[in-house]
């Protein structure tokens, strides 16, 4: 559940520019809408909007009264009073300072919040049994989460700076509606994202932000969350090119293994025995220590650890040789591991199969019989020139000098196509490829270049 609404600075712009509040407020919705889905967060069930709810309000405040915990004043303002709960105020109060409302000569105690504040000047306006006015900041939250849930939620979420006082007088004014003890079971406050080196929490005002849609040109909604779950919730997440970098990187590593692990299981990667007790056992190990991570107040950070460690030691196992005669192989134990892998990054919103086949498809769809075609045709030429004349189960480089110029050749093939999105990746006697949409890299020198002995 989303619930919406105008904020003071939509208010004066709406009076300054004689344009309608609910105009401006749906306008930064629809584009709160857009970038949104552009990070592939799932959208709420339903979007409740306050300025669609104000009857509602108004009844929940009425309750609130009627129950002995609300008074109103002459001006037409309506407080909580504090004090007709005792000491059941303060869950969160000793761990985010004193009350930071506005005092009032009409407050019976400091601590009162108001629930229905009367109108003022060029200001929207609602009626209301105390006159007209509008709702205070915290009532509108109660009102319209109990219209849906009812008198009791499970999770509740938001922002660490709105423990106190947001959280802490929802609670108060809910639980005094409702005469329930306990309204919310679990509170979950996530810490601030910052720029690195900056104390302040990224913030229009501070100018110290990046928008959606610049960080969209840089990166993808996929690394977003990675450097999301590389950090626990609850702490602040400091932003930066290196943090990026970290949560590319380890993408990267995952698809790799996945790639590699894909071609041993097809057979075009040739290795030595595989041990597959160990990665039995490892894949129960990292099971096991992701749920008890995730279980752990969601310790992600943790979670993507026990994944890195699944990875390594796969990778450790996918050493390519050139040739396995007679070898037995273990593919399921890889199909294993790669099921595992994409069913929990799947459940924390990472979809990297998916999300490269649709890149893929929509964009090279005609591109990758040609690549087909062209890769074969260079994996027997290398084969080829991989072969001694005299015995062809040898595959020892460098025996024939006239063959040089073919392994050269090969390898610049490769080299070339890599900054077009197309990687090629020499296994052993044999090769796979990939295209990779809208990541151009430069070329550069690799270590198993064939001629490079």
């Amino acid at each position: 559940m989303v619930i919406t609404d105008i904020d003071d600075k939509i208010i004066r712009r709406s009076w300054e520019e004689n344009v309608s509040p609910s105009v401006i407020s749906r306008m930064y919705e629809e584009e709160f809408k857009r970038d949104m889905l552009s990070l592939k967060v799932i959208p709420p069930a339903v979007y409740l909007r306050v300025t669609e709810n104000v009857h509602h309000i108004v009844a929940f405040i009425e309750r609130i009264i009627k129950n002995g915990h609300a008074y109103t004043t002459k001006e037409g303002d309506v407080y909580f009073d504090i004090q007709s709960i005792g000491d059941r105020y303060g869950k969160f109060v000793g761990a985010s300072g004193p009350p930071v409302e506005q005092s009032s000569s009409d407050k019976r105690d400091p601590r009162d919040f108001a629930l229905w504040k009367h109108s003022k000047p060029q200001e929207p306006y609602w009626e209301s049994p105390w006159g007209r006015g509008r709702p205070g900041w915290h009532i509108e939250c109660s009102t319209i989460a109990s219209c849906v849930f009812g008198a009791q939620l499970d999770l509740h979420s938001g922002g660490i700076d709105l423990a106190f006082p947001h959280h802490e007088n929802e609670v108060a004014q809910s639980e005094a509606h409702h005469q329930c003890r306990q309204w919310a079971n679990y509170f979950l406050h996530s810490g601030h994202l910052h720029l690195k080196g900056s104390a302040e929490k990224m913030s229009k005002s501070l100018k110290n932000y990046v928008t959606i849609k610049d960080f969209l040109q840089s990166h993808s909604a996929n690394e977003f969350r990675m450097f999301c779950l590389l950090s626990k919730y609850r702490s602040a997440i400091d932003y930066s090119d290196g943090s990026m970098l970290e949560a590319r990187s380890t993408l990267e590593t995952v698809c790799n293994f996945m790639e590699a692990a894909r071609a041993y299981m097809k057979g075009q990667m040739l290795t030595a025995p595989v041990q597959e007790a160990v990665l039995w056992e490892r894949l129960a190990e990292g099971k096991s220590t992701v749920l008890k991570s995730l279980a752990d107040d969601f310790d992600t950070p943790r979670a993507i650890s026990a994944l890195m460690d699944l990875v390594y030691h796969g990778n450790c196992q996918l050493q390519p040789v050139a040739t396995s005669d007679g070898v037995v192989r273990s593919p399921a134990v890889f199909g294993a591991m790669i099921s595992y892998i994409r069913e929990v990054l799947d459940m924390l919103g990472i979809d990297l199969l998916h999300s490269r086949e649709a890149e893929v498809s929509s964009s090279c769809g005609v591109l990758r019989p040609v690549v087909e075609q062209l890769t074969r045709f260079r994996s027997e030429v290398r084969a080829f020139a991989l072969t001694r004349q005299d015995d062809p189960s040898c595959a020892k480089p460098g025996r024939h000098p006239d063959r040089i110029p073919l392994l050269r050749a090969c390898d610049a093939l490769r080299d070339d196509l890599a900054p077009l999105g197309v990687v090629i990746k020499d296994r052993g006697a044999s090769s796979t490829w990939e295209i990779k949409v809208g990541q151009t890299r430069p070329k550069v020198h690799h270590e198993d270049q064939e001629t490079g002995s």
